[in-house]
């Protein structure tokens, strides 16, 4: 039987600027993220950590690794989903992050989730 069969993991992401949060006037952009990480494979995974790569709009690099999401370690059973939201801010308009969640098996086996980048913007005012 094929493994990799064992751990689908897929991963969506929405983003939401918090203008309330930020402010122009001091380079300060707030964003919030909600990430729903889905087993759509038949054995259980345990989220153990997570790694970041968050990239502003003057190529000023953030990595954040940790334990976990949200002071965490969710259990996500096959067939279903964790949902979280996080944030983070940016010294500018616009930004991308991209990162990578470390899974465990329950017989101890870990393996590496992708997260493909995705784009942190504060809304367009179209004329």
């Amino acid at each position: 039987m094929d493994n990799f069969v064992h751990y689908r993991i897929q991963v969506a992401v929405k983003v939401r600027y918090l203008a309330e949060q930020s402010g122009e006037d001091d380079n300060r952009f707030v964003f919030a993220y909600t990430i729903t990480v889905s087993n759509e494979g038949t054995q259980a995974v345990k989220l153990i950590s997570r790694h970041w790569i968050i990239t502003d709009a003057n190529q000023h690099v953030q990595e954040v690794k940790g334990k976990g999401v949200v002071g965490e370690q969710p259990t996500i059973n096959p067939g279903q989903s964790f949902e979280y939201t996080s944030g983070t801010v940016l010294a500018t308009q616009v930004g991308t992050m991209s990162g990578s969640y470390r899974m465990a098996l329950e017989d101890g086996a870990e393996f590496s989730v992708p997260v493909p980048q995705f784009v942190l913007s504060i809304p367009r005012v179209l004329h």
